[in-house]
């Protein structure tokens, strides 16, 4: 790997300026600040149970063991909670207005690869992967997760990180190949058209790339995941509603996002 089922319709919403739908009408009451906010991600550990089942699409997220910040039961930076909760918030929220799915926007999840749970979430959500570290027994539950159907989205790292996921995902599927991604898959053009990936990440000046593995190393067979590498999705649906970012790169983040999940459920 080394490089340096449910239907939907498409609505009339389609060409919305969809961060407008979070700075206009449905902004998040008590605003975080962005710096100053106390321990990274610690907001995830203290999250409600997950909502109950009800065929919904529900936001998931992946919680892992981690190879640092961590000393017994007390972190100092949650790496697998970062932007949470409320890009898982606001992502669900901007779903909804602009397909016809059925979203859940009143609860989001947080879920283990070796919880059976996991399988109620055809989507997962997988942050901070430089500083993952799966057992076997979660390395086997996120292969059975992809090979029966699941779809993950990896985002959240830079640079050097690489080299951990790498080897993490070198346990999950020992064949698998990271392959670069381009404008032309599909993916990119499951709801909206994007034209080109020249992305740019939030708080750092470099340039998005985007990977996937597929099903049996093919590029013509399904995605199973998909990469964002040295990008940060989630910051941008995170801070949407603040104005921190320029709205049309929030815009821009937030098509990725939707795509993402009409290519998930499609396929």
């Amino acid at each position: 790997m080394r490089v340096p089922a449910i239907g939907y319709r498409l609505t009339a919403h389609r060409h919305w300026l969809v961060a407008g739908i979070l700075l206009c009408a449905a902004g998040s009451g008590a605003t975080a600040q962005r710096f100053g906010r106390g321990v990274n991600g610690e907001e995830a550990l203290t999250a409600p149970p997950n909502p109950r089942y009800d065929g919904r699409f529900t936001y998931a997220r992946i919680k892992f063991t981690q190879s640092c910040c961590v000393m017994g039961d007390r972190y100092w930076d949650v790496k697998w909670g970062h932007d949470y909760p409320r890009s898982d918030q606001h992502f669900p929220k901007i779903l909804q207005e602009i397909t016809t799915m059925r979203v859940r926007t009143d609860g989001s999840a947080i879920v283990a690869f070796d919880d059976p749970e996991l399988f109620k979430f055809p989507f997962v959500y997988l942050c901070e992967p430089g500083y993952w570290l799966p057992s076997e027994k979660e390395a086997a539950g996120l292969r059975n997760y992809l090979l029966k159907g699941g779809f993950l989205i990896v985002d959240d790292f830079v640079g050097n990180h690489w080299y951990n996921f790498e080897a993490q995902m070198q346990k999950v599927l020992p064949q698998a190949r990271l392959v670069p991604l381009t404008a032309e898959h599909p993916i990119f053009d499951s709801f909206y058209r994007i034209e080109n990936l020249n992305f740019t990440h939030p708080n750092y000046p470099i340039t998005a790339k985007f990977y996937g593995i597929f099903e049996d190393n093919d590029p013509k067979k399904r995605l199973l995941v998909v990469v964002n590498y040295d990008f940060d999705v989630s910051e941008y649906w995170e801070f949407s509603d603040e104005g921190y970012f320029p709205i049309d790169l929030s815009n821009e983040a937030y098509k990725l996002g939707v795509n993402y999940v009409i290519y998930a459920f499609s396929r």
